[in-house]
């Protein structure tokens, strides 16, 4: 059974990620075993740009990137109210354009 996504919809997308130094936003954190690096799990948060005709959902991200994912994928799931509300600045808004490359130089 597939889940539904609209465009405008806030989603969670829980990447697995490996590296020496996880962030403040690594969840479950597990060492390799020899010790070297890490792995770990971090929240996405991304808001439905489109659902195409198969049924793909796209997906951007805070910096404009756009992800086209299956709606049946594990790692991908519709934010919670109150995470909605909790983390509202977090997840993109599509009335605004993304931000530009130049434009985060200049800051």
């Amino acid at each position: 059974m597939t889940r539904q996504f609209m465009p405008g919809d806030p989603v969670i997308y829980r990447m697995r990620k490996h590296s020496t130094s996880p962030g403040p936003r690594a969840e479950d954190v597990t060492p390799a075993p020899q010790g070297e690096d890490y792995s770990y799990h971090v929240d996405k948060l991304w808001t439905v740009v489109a659902v195409q005709p198969d049924g793909r959902i796209v997906a951007r991200t805070r910096r404009g990137k756009e992800h086209v994912l299956e709606p049946d994928d594990p790692s991908l799931r519709k934010a919670k109210w109150w995470e909605r509300l909790l983390w509202r600045s977090r997840f993109p808004a599509l009335d605004k354009p993304p931000p530009k490359s130049d434009d985060r130089e200049a800051a």
